[in-house]
């Protein structure tokens, strides 16, 4: 009984190689970079500013204690931990995603857009071209009729004399 080899790493070997993975990728590297800039964009620029219009208190430091930390009296160390709903810290959370959200929304659209345009002028592009490339017809059939040609005679200056006086004069005004 012949065993047959397996192809599942040559198999993933072509699928983690091709272009769309390495794209995808890079994109989602790219994406968690910008994740964090964002997320600290929100953290440490707008949420302060934010706390200073809401009293001076950071919206991240704001929580429900449900019930409050024990402390030793004597050594001032924590005996049991408080438990809190942290809403402050969920409400920057979702300020972060909705920013992030909006800027991946308008790249996204203009990207579209600047795809748009581009198809749009490869089309008319294209219609151009095809506007300017004559069809091939057939040609047509030219009835030739032939008509009695007629000679048309050619007056004769009767009076040499007018013509010379005029250009007498003539040259007599373009030498002044």
């Amino acid at each position: 009984m012949k065993i047959k080899k397996s192809t599942f790493f040559k198999d993933f070997k072509a699928f983690a190689t091709k272009g769309n993975v390495l794209d995808l990728a890079v994109a989602v590297i790219i994406g968690a970079a910008f994740g964090k800039i964002i997320t600290s964009l929100v953290a440490d620029m707008l949420m302060p500013l934010v706390g200073l219009i809401g009293g001076g208190v950071s919206i991240a430091d704001l929580k429900w204690v449900i019930t409050p930390a024990e402390i030793d009296a004597v050594t001032g160390a924590v005996i049991k931990a408080e438990a809190a709903l942290r809403y402050g810290n969920f409400i920057q959370t979702i300020i972060d995603f909705l920013i992030i959200a909006l800027s991946i929304f308008t790249l996204l659209r203009v990207i579209m857009k600047a795809k748009e345009a581009a198809e749009k002028a490869a089309t008319l592009l294209k219609n151009k071209k095809e506007e300017e490339v004559p069809e091939v017809t057939q040609p047509e059939v030219v009835a030739v009729v032939e008509q009695p040609v007629i000679a048309e005679e050619t007056p004769v200056v009767q009076d040499n004399d007018k013509v010379t006086d005029l250009l007498t004069e003539i040259r007599d005004l373009l030498k002044k």
